[in-house]
């Protein structure tokens, strides 16, 4: 499947505060912590607990959530499926960045090991 603009866009405009408190649920649904899913998003972004927060307290868009990242050198191994899309097949930038964290977030939900999800192993 191929992602067209009109979903580009639409992500871009999308807030990481409404979205985090679905990464959430989902991550302790499966007995995982908020500190291990802040821990992932971390390692992807660059970006601390505290600033994760502040992003989330100024409704920031993914847009603009990612263009505060620096985007861990690793993240190209991320690959697979999420939501139907390739990842690595993705062309849009801040799209695939997107599915970068969420497949993260299915990582960390289905009790991936840490060192797995953060590519040390």
């Amino acid at each position: 499947m191929t992602v067209t603009q009109k979903q580009n866009d639409r992500i871009a405009k999308m807030t990481f505060a409404s979205v985090y408190p679905h990464y959430v649920t989902k991550v302790e649904k499966k007995g995982r912590s908020v500190e291990e899913l802040q821990q992932v998003i971390e390692w992807l972004t660059g970006l601390g607990p505290s600033r994760q927060q502040e992003l989330i307290e100024e409704k920031a868009t993914f847009e603009a959530f990612f263009q505060q990242a620096s985007l861990n050198p690793k993240a190209e191994l991320i690959t697979g499926v999420i939501c139907g899309y390739r990842i690595e097949e993705i062309e849009f930038p801040l799209t695939r960045q997107v599915r970068y964290l969420d497949k993260l977030v299915d990582e960390l939900a289905k009790g991936r090991k840490m060192e797995k999800i953060l590519r040390e192993g």
